[in-house]
């Protein structure tokens, strides 16, 4: 009888073994907590569609930080529900915004977390979309000057990590040039330079509040079709002043991260958004499949895709399944 000389399974026969010789090993060390802050004080709002995610005053906020740092997690996202919504989005450049207030909170808590703030317009436009409306349509070149405020605004109040999500032409140049100038050159610009207009950001919009009132934004974002676009994109964002690059929804687009990862040599994150959190919150619920081996499993494959940060809701969970 003849045996084959070559026995992968000999290295599956124990947990012992199979950690041993795992190609990607998921830790804490590259999740980003997202965050959503509202006015008041003492709110905090689940939000209906994301079991386990809220909407939180600062105060909240910052003792969920404090939650966050003790579990290991490096860092956190914010994005904010305004207090008033007009035309031109005009409240996110205020110093007493809610993610302005926010970041001075985490700052003078002295929490050990790298923050990171969303740079967009639709949580704060009337009309819910990313930027500036002239003649029906979301005007380009008006709405990179609000962006870059916004952006030096978030620099001034303390975060250390900008993250333009509007996908307008030129914002990565806009603001890079705006934080230069007002003597920001030290804060880094994470940008979603492959953001897809997609059907997995239903339950975003209801937590940040920021549904297109008219029509969808398929003129901004991109078409989920395209792949060779997702690299033009990625590289004028770099070629503007982008320090790292990311890629939206993650799952249906584990292919975009490879190509991205073996074309560009920078840091290369993915944001794992809601609807894919929902999809397994709502299935565990239900009891059809295990959500901590399922969670852990998809953000291995996001990983092992090439992405060394990883946006995703399930952060707080995933440290907790981790600790030895």
């Amino acid at each position: 009888m003849s045996f084959p000389k070559h026995r992968p399974r000999r290295l599956r026969r124990s947990e012992a073994l199979r950690s041993l010789v795992r190609e990607t090993r998921l830790t804490t060390a590259g999740l980003i907590y997202p965050m959503f802050v509202c006015p008041g004080t003492k709110v905090r709002t689940e939000v209906s569609s994301m079991p386990g995610v809220y909407q939180q005053s600062v105060d909240q906020i910052v003792e969920e930080c404090r939650e966050v740092e003790a579990l290991g997690i490096p860092g956190i996202i914010l994005f904010g529900l305004p207090e008033s919504k007009d035309a031109r989005g005009t409240s996110s450049t205020s110093a007493q915004g809610v993610v302005q207030r926010t970041i001075e909170a985490v700052r003078k808590a002295k929490l050990k977390l790298l923050v990171i703030t969303d740079v967009c317009l639709c949580e704060y436009t009337d009309h819910g979309h990313c930027g500036v409306i002239e003649n029906g349509e979301v005007a380009n070149d008006p709405t990179l000057v609000i962006l870059a405020e916004q952006a030096v605004s978030h620099a001034r109040a303390g975060a250390d990590i900008v993250a333009p999500s509007d996908m307008m032409d030129g914002r990565v140049a806009a603001i890079r040039a705006a934080l230069d100038e007002n003597k920001f050159a030290d804060i880094a610009i994470l940008s979603y330079a492959a953001k897809y207009c997609s059907g997995f950001y239903g339950p975003f919009r209801e937590a940040a509040q920021s549904t297109p009132q008219f029509g969808d934004r398929r003129s901004y974002q991109m078409d989920p079709a395209n792949a060779r676009e997702a690299l033009k994109e990625v590289a004028l964002d770099l070629e503007e002043g982008a320090d790292m690059v990311m890629v939206k929804p993650a799952l249906p687009y584990l292919d975009i991260i490879r190509r991205v990862r073996d074309t560009f040599d920078v840091p290369v994150g993915a944001y794992n958004v809601s609807g894919e959190y929902a999809m397994v919150k709502a299935a565990a619920q239900k009891g059809w499949l295990d959500e901590q081996r399922v969670v852990l499993e998809l953000l291995t494959s996001i990983q092992r895709a090439g992405a060394e940060i990883i946006l995703t809701y399930h952060a707080k969970d995933v440290a907790r399944w981790l600790k030895p």
